[in-house]
């Protein structure tokens, strides 16, 4: 027999109490200094609805529904507003101790070095057992309601007409690639680069992590911060950054203004293997536009990094070349084959990325306001965090690798307390396979309502519609 709706709202919180216990965010409340009388929505019920809303993508009264709690949506949404954004937050970081708990207690704790596909990844060779995670730092958007305080805050594309478009805001989210957990998430205007705040990311990290990141975290301003700060890069080559492993070969500084173009723009140091080689980056005059000019000064006049290409062979015959720039020097610690590995495994950032957008729905928020658009948006990393938890702990306790788990089946766990029994409150979650290389091409199949685009304001179109009426 079907159990109750009362029945089934039990088991999601028992089983996100598990997780998140309500004495946790009572800590939290007091933390950020938060006050509350005892009233029908306290923070512990408020925070269970907000997690409810957001693991069934419902509205505010559908919220109150599913977790059967007489109040009016007014009432919800004003105990929403006295809800500090720092409570949230503090939550996010108590879930990252629980997963590196949850870590620590794994009983697969072979090095990389001799597992790569270990378990638990997120070690690298030298670094393991100690600190030197590995993190992933990538750059990402999400849309808004189109509310003057919004359109100020966050701005909206530059190619949409004013009144035609949504507010847009820039992400930039640290994840931990052991526990897929988002370490951090920064928010800026829509129009800002990956690369204009990723330092801000620096102290969420722990000295010796190594950094993976695209193209646009590779720069010589970059590199020096992470070597300053005792961090390591294993980043991709910046497209305007020309490579050549010849040995021997001269660099642009080192040629006549008349063969400068195509010249290498790094320095050769010594040949490391077969495309492989140190090199030195020598300071740059112009100074990028998201560093001060005091700051660039103190920068070094070069430093020295690892120049390395290895090719991926794709279906059809296709082969592919790649080239990437570190800050792990020694060939013997740090051998090609496995840095090279490690480079590939970056495609886990876009499928965090589309969990967190797509499945938990983080790509539209709903809130018209910039401190509720913040707080929906936390609310989603927390909830991304607790079903990451969640995987972690089902992978430790019955075996296998968190990272070839369903996100979405252990969201709906969550959603509906899905479990084996009593005695074994830990599900079995659905496994997939691990797929890494795949390209996909950026198409929709499925056709979308023929309707024109907007490109006036919908008042105009209005007086346009009536006007038109008018005539006929």
């Amino acid at each position: 027999m079907a159990c109750s709706m009362r029945q089934q709202m039990q088991r999601v919180k028992d089983d996100a109490t598990a997780l998140l216990s309500p004495g946790k965010i009572v800590e939290a409340c007091n933390a950020a200094g938060h006050d509350w009388r005892v009233r029908e929505l306290p923070p512990g019920v408020l925070v269970g609805l907000m997690m409810a809303q957001v693991l069934h993508a419902t509205s505010l009264r559908g919220a109150l529904r599913a977790g059967q709690v007489d109040a009016t949506p007014t009432a919800y949404c004003k105990a929403k507003n006295r809800l500090p954004l720092d409570v949230i937050q503090r939550l996010v970081a108590d879930l990252a101790e629980q997963a590196k708990e949850v870590i620590g207690q794994s009983p697969s704790q072979t090095p990389p070095s001799e597992d790569f596909r270990g378990k638990f990844r997120g070690k690298f060779r030298g670094h393991f057992p100690g600190p030197g995670r590995v993190v992933m730092v990538d750059g990402s958007s999400a849309s808004m309601p189109d509310t003057p305080a919004l359109q100020m805050a966050f701005g909206q594309p530059g190619n949409v007409k004013a009144g035609c478009g949504f507010p847009v805001m820039h992400l930039l989210a640290l994840f931990d690639q052991a526990s897929g957990m988002i370490q951090d998430l920064l928010t800026h205007p829509g129009n800002t680069h990956d690369m204009a705040h990723a330092c801000a990311l620096h102290p969420m990290l722990e000295e010796g992590d190594i950094l993976l990141g695209d193209r646009a975290f590779c720069s010589y301003a970059h590199l020096c911060l992470l070597l300053r700060d005792n961090l390591h890069g294993v980043l991709r080559v910046h497209q305007k950054q020309i490579v050549s492993f010849k040995p021997g070969r001269r660099c642009k500084r080192q040629l006549p203004k008349a063969r400068r173009k195509d010249a290498p723009t790094s320095a050769y140091i010594k040949r490391l293997g077969r495309h492989d080689q140190l090199v030195d980056y020598h300071k740059p005059s112009e100074r990028p536009a998201w560093m001060s000019e005091e700051q660039y000064t103190q920068l070094p006049g070069a430093i020295r990094v690892r120049e390395l290409r290895y090719k991926i062979k794709a279906k059809r015959g296709r082969t592919r070349e790649v080239t990437i720039v570190t800050t792990l020097l020694d060939p013997r610690e740090y051998p090609k084959d496995e840095l090279a590995k490690l480079y590939q495994s970056r495609w886990e950032v876009e499928t965090r990325l589309w969990e967190f957008k797509q499945t938990l729905g983080a790509n539209v928020l709903r809130s018209k306001s910039q401190a509720g658009v913040l707080k929906d948006l936390w609310m989603h990393v927390l909830v991304f965090n607790l079903i990451r938890l969640l995987m972690l702990r089902c992978a430790g306790q019955r075996g296998g690798d968190p990272r070839r788990l369903s996100f979405i089946d252990a969201r709906d766990v969550l959603r509906y307390g899905v479990r084996d029994s009593i005695n074994h409150p830990i599900p079995r979650l659905m496994y997939h396979a691990i797929r890494p290389g795949r390209d996909q091409p950026r198409v929709i199949k499925r056709r979308k309502d023929c309707y024109s685009v907007m490109t006036r304001p919908r008042d105009a179109l209005r007086q346009a519609l009536a006007k038109k009426e008018l005539a006929a």
